[in-house]
């Protein structure tokens, strides 16, 4: 293992992705572990405020997240070592970040609501590319172009066509074949070629009813699609959500007269 690690991460300079990924998922267990406790009101666990003011560990997160990335643009020139260090203090920063990303999103605390899944899948999703980059995979299929002019511009034209299938794919609304696509292109083309998703902007715009050339029976095809093959899918993927992060649909201990039930740290 010792000779794995040194020859696949240190070796190969991947030392600070490798850190940032660790700080990355040690500090997102922590930090919903830590929420949950003050959620049921365990112990000396308690909301962070200042005055009147509730202190989200998104502010925390932008604060390291700043330090983090100024101090290793310093010191990646000159220390690996303390450029590893930078990589995951970036990463705890990241991970209080995204662990409130539906925050930022809707602009209002919906940490335990349905909405708030949307911070554990932003968190799924940087931990894939994350390790997907960390084994050597190269996002869009990039490799290092023939210096000739001819192997320029095809490489270029291989990137650009895969960016635009990747852009089609996601717009259909198939997010993790879209980010999956982008370290293997094959499923870009079979994420751009099959029908959308029946939410998704594709849809909308294109076949579905109030659209420009609505289609019900591509509508009913999507609808179908989806009940067989993707609702399973998701139930399998709420329970692991809700396994690492906690239910979204339990009462909270706050719930008195004196604290709301988004108030939950």
């Amino acid at each position: 293992m010792g000779i794995w690690f040194q020859e696949r991460i240190i070796d190969t300079g991947r030392l600070p992705l490798f850190c940032f990924l660790v700080a990355l998922i040690v500090t997102f267990l922590f930090t919903r572990v830590n929420v949950r406790l003050i959620r049921a009101k365990v112990g000396w666990f308690r909301n962070v405020s200042v005055g009147d003011v509730h202190v989200h560990h998104v502010v925390f997160g932008v604060v390291l997240m700043i330090l983090g990335g100024v101090a290793g643009l310093v010191v990646a020139g000159y220390s690996p070592g303390w450029y590893a260090l930078t990589a995951a203090v970036f990463g705890v920063g990241a991970a209080l970040v995204l662990d409130e990303f539906a925050l930022i999103l809707h602009l209002r605390d919906v940490y335990w609501t349905e909405e708030g899944r949307t911070s554990v899948d932003a968190v799924f999703v940087a931990v894939a590319v994350t390790v997907l980059l960390l084994l050597g995979m190269r996002p869009l299929g990039w490799e290092e172009p023939d210096p000739s002019p001819a192997g320029r511009w095809t490489a270029v034209l291989f990137l650009v066509g895969n960016l635009v299938l990747a852009v089609v794919t996601l717009i259909k609304g198939k997010i993790w074949t879209g980010l999956a696509g982008l370290f293997v292109p094959i499923l870009l083309i079979v994420g751009a070629v099959r029908l959308a998703r029946p939410g998704s902007p594709w849809a909308r715009w294109l076949f579905a009813p109030g659209s420009r050339r609505p289609s019900p029976s591509k509508m009913a095809k999507a609808v179908h699609r989806e009940n067989r093959w993707r609702r399973p899918v998701i139930k399998v993927k709420i329970a692991v959500q809700e396994f690492v992060s906690g239910r979204h649909d339990l009462p909270s201990a706050w719930n008195t007269g004196e604290h709301s039930t988004t108030r939950r740290r």
